[in-house]
């Protein structure tokens, strides 16, 4: 297990700050405009800025939650997260992307609930054995989209794509559509639906985003047809 140091915090932040140039934040010091909002899974192996190779401040907007959910209740109704909606509303932002991972904790956990009956009888485990309050909150808002993908026909527990990348796969369009039909999200909105793959699971290149959904169209070939053809292997779907 890795672990640290508050001296090695500081040394990590005194080298973030030695490699900044010159005028680092000026362009955003006082504001933010951001280009896009992703909303991803909560793991240390995903990293967002990362992944699309932003080096400047402002680009991307960058909430997490535990199993990339853009939901979140209100009253005890269903809501757009307020981390997702936030550049949307009050900093121009017009790109939304739903991000999740091969391999999700989170989706991993929710199937363990559906699969061993954990989720009806959680009020007779030990204390011990619960998650805490704040992560059972998120496995309970997943387990409805994990029965939903285990009921879906797409979904092949004898595929060769194991059952947690199908479902992760499903969690993503969920999310989209999610975001697509609520009243807060302003029509021109665009949401695009990617898989991180680390794991090899879509293909050979390890960190390659997978591009699975855009605005409710989840076809690999009309998918192929929005980009250029050079990034064609960046189009592959398990469902």
């Amino acid at each position: 297990m890795l672990k640290t140091t508050l001296a090695e915090l500081l040394e990590r932040n005194t080298a973030h700050t030695g490699s900044l140039p010159e005028g680092y934040f000026d362009a955003v010091e006082r504001a933010q405009e951001p280009a896009a909002v992703s909303i991803c899974c909560s793991d240390s192996r995903v990293t967002q800025e990362g992944m699309w190779d932003i080096s400047e401040p402002g680009w991307l907007f960058t909430p997490s939650t535990i199993g990339n959910q853009v939901w979140d209740r209100y009253d005890g109704e269903p809501v757009v997260d307020g981390s997702v909606v936030y550049p949307i509303a009050y900093a121009g932002t017009d790109l939304a992307l739903v991000v999740g991972h091969t391999g999700c904790g989170a989706i991993t956990a929710a199937l363990d609930v559906v699969q061993n009956g954990e989720h009806g009888d959680r009020g007779d485990c030990d204390a011990d054995d619960r998650p805490p309050e704040g992560v059972e909150k998120w496995l309970d808002l997943l387990v409805p989209v994990v029965e939903d993908g285990l009921a879906d026909d797409r979904v092949d527990p004898d595929a060769d794509a194991g059952l947690v990348d199908q479902l992760v796969e499903y969690n993503v369009d969920r999310q989209a559509a999610f975001l697509e039909g609520s009243d807060v999200i302003p029509a021109d909105t665009t949401v695009y639906g990617f898989v991180y793959d680390f794991q090899g699971v879509y293909g050979d290149v390890r960190g390659r985003a997978y591009l699975v959904n855009a605005d409710g169209e989840t076809d690999a070939a009309s998918l192929r047809e929005m980009i250029p053809g050079e990034y064609g292997d960046h189009v592959r779907r398990l469902l």
